[in-house]
Formats: C-alpha cells, structure tokens, sequence
C-alpha cells in the first residue's frame, strides 16, 4: 500500500510546479510501501488502539465480487523515483511517524 504525508505531498507538488526537471507524471507516495497489516498495526499504535483480526480474502471476495482483488488485495507497490532523483527529502518517510506527526496536528 503506498502513502504519503500531507506535508511531503505538498513538498513534492511545489518541487514538481518549481523544478524544470521534473516535468510530467511523478509518483507522490513515500519511499516504503507497507502491507495492508502493517498499515493497521502502525494506525492502531498511533491512536493508542488494539488490532482486530484480519479479514480473510475469501471474505472480501464473497462480499465485493471482483473488486475486492482489484481495489482490496492487489499489490501496489509504487516508488517515487523521480523524487528521490531530484533530491527530495521527505519529512516523514515511515508511517507510523507520519500518522503520529498527523494525529499530533489535530
């Protein structure tokens, strides 16, 4: 699952609008894509929460037919290469710090 914190995506809007390098598509996503598990344990640490157990993917399948392997259980494993070449550094480049830097700003 890719992710990215509102303030680095704002970061790579204003490098993508400023930069003559970068022209075209850019891949605004931080650099590590997690799994969808990691993403709830990383939320639930992050709000002070306990994990539920998973949802089974014949689950999914039962309830959402072919969407389920296509928005649900599909792996999107996406880099932001074009960033990292122009220099971009992120503010939040894991995601639980990323989720408690957001919580914290509430």
């Amino acid at each position: 699952m890719s992710w990215i914190a509102l303030d680095d995506l704002l970061g790579a809007l204003l490098l993508g609008l400023t930069d003559a390098r970068l022209s075209g598509p850019i891949n605004a996503v931080a650099p590590g894509a997690v799994r969808n598990a990691e993403f709830t344990q990383a939320l639930a640490r992050a709000v002070g929460h306990h994990t539920f157990a998973p949802v089974p993917a014949f689950v999914l399948r039962a309830m959402f037919q072919e969407m389920a392997d296509e928005m649900l259980l599909a792996s999107t494993r996406v880099r932001p290469q074009r960033l990292l070449e122009a220099g971009f550094s992120f503010a939040h480049p894991e995601l639980e710090g990323a989720m408690r830097a957001a919580l914290a700003e509430e």
